[in-house]
């Protein structure tokens, strides 16, 4: 009898661990790869181009920020390969600058992060959808722009349910000083260096990669080095507009697999209302992270049409963190020497790529003040917040019940609990 009592309590335990509520460690190296090079192909060879084209303004000197483009892209990729193995928490650029500068930069990242740079870069990527998917039934006249909105609408929704549920003669006088805009060349970055993007992606799954100190790093350098060649060659790209339409799609699913995982960490941390560091009981993802940004998606998606604009809106912020993360790595080689780095990049590349992306976001602001401005504001709206919510945590007496309240019936709803192993 004894024995029979032993066996059924030892079945519950098994049954208990196989059932607790966690993100699990599910990706491999292949995995890994796949997901970047989804990221970094998605949509922008295909919108890019143009933008980099005009803000350039001559053939000769775009060729040459499509390599600058790529070479910066793979000097940041090997300086997120550091963090990501010198950090094993998700989160990426969020923890990152928490681990290394501290919370408020963390705190502004996320607060950007979630109010205007993902909703800004999720609209543009769907808005390449719905225009590639649309367009050639229209075909040489002008889609509607109602319909491609519709459509964009579909494949967001679509990708929101997927990580919901669980779960990739031009060339005469190419240097025309005449034509060479300098002054608008950081927006000719900006877009060059959104077609490379994605290549932090990763950073942000660090706690469900598979031994992450290997598999990040070769990750990384195994998939820019794929990707750069599909930029040095992309005449031999696929014209098929459905073929576009799901490049874009993976692009997308990528996105709303890796940023969710941000703002989960960031209420782990305390930074954000304890209902987003939440997981479904049976499906394992951070639903209530992945419902909170596709409402803001649409409302960005039918306020602007406009892809040029949302990429010089989100780019200023975006890269403004990414260097200083990248600065924080710095600092934080200087104060603490005997920190574990399985993976360290040199010193030289680690600069370069800092002091560029300092350059470039800041003389980005004259070049097109309006949208980095704006961008700019909205990142510093959030300093008051942090002080009033984190820092001191102010609210008034009646705000906090009613949070609580809403927190509860939403865990309720939604089917979410917090992890119940630490998973970092």
């Amino acid at each position: 009898m004894d024995v029979t009592q032993v066996k059924k309590e030892d079945d519950k335990k098994e049954k208990t661990e196989e059932e607790v509520v966690h993100l699990r460690r599910e990706i491999g190296l292949l995995p890994a790869v796949c997901f970047i090079i989804g990221t970094v192909v998605g949509s922008g060879i295909f919108i890019a181009p143009k933008g980099v084209l005009i803000n350039s303004g001559s053939v000769g000197l775009s060729l040459l920020v499509w390599a600058l483009c790529g070479v910066l892209s793979l000097f940041g990729a090997l300086c997120y390969a550091e963090l990501g193995t010198s950090f094993t928490k998700s989160g990426g650029h969020y923890t990152y600058l928490l681990e290394t500068l501290g919370p408020l930069p963390a705190f502004l990242r996320l607060w950007a992060e979630f109010f205007f740079i993902r909703p800004s870069v999720a609209s543009y990527v769907s808005l390449a959808f719905g225009r590639y998917v649309v367009e050639p039934f229209y075909a040489p006249c002008d889609a509607p722009t109602v319909l491609i909105k519709l459509v964009s609408i579909l494949g967001l929704t679509f990708v929101v349910a997927v990580n919901c549920w669980r779960k990739t003669e031009n060339f005469q006088n190419g240097f025309e000083v005449e034509s060479i805009t300098l002054d608008r060349l950081p927006l000719a970055f900006y877009n060059g260096l959104y077609a490379y993007g994605g290549w932090f992606y990763l950073n942000f799954v660090t706690e469900e990669v598979i031994n992450p100190n290997r598999n990040i790093p070769l990750a990384i350098i195994c998939s820019m080095v794929m990707t750069f060649a599909n930029r040095a060659l992309q005449g031999m790209a696929s014209v098929i507009p459905f073929l576009v339409a799901l490049s874009c799609l993976g692009a997308l699913n990528g996105g709303f697999f890796g940023a969710p995982r941000m703002l989960f960490v960031g209420a782990r941390e305390g930074h954000w209302p304890p209902i987003f560091s939440m997981i479904h009981i049976r499906r394992h993802t951070p639903l209530p992270a992945v419902l909170l940004l596709y409402p803001m998606v649409v409302v960005v998606m039918l306020m602007t049409g406009e892809i040029y604009q949302l990429i010089n809106f989100a780019s200023f912020s975006r890269w403004f963190f990414i260097a200083l993360a990248t600065l924080g790595m710095l600092i934080h080689r200087y104060r603490f020497p005997l920190h574990p780095r399985p993976f360290k990049v040199p010193l030289v590349i680690a600069v370069t790529f800092t002091v560029v992306c300092f350059f470039i976001v800041g003389l980005s602001l004259y070049s097109d003040p309006w949208n980095t401005g704006i961008s700019c504001a909205l990142t510093l709206t959030g300093v008051p917040v942090y002080y009033l919510t984190v820092y001191r945590y102010r609210l008034p007496h009646s705000w906090r019940c009613f949070f609580d309240y809403l927190s509860k019936q939403l865990q309720i709803l939604l089917e979410v609990s917090q992890q119940e192993v630490r998973t970092y």
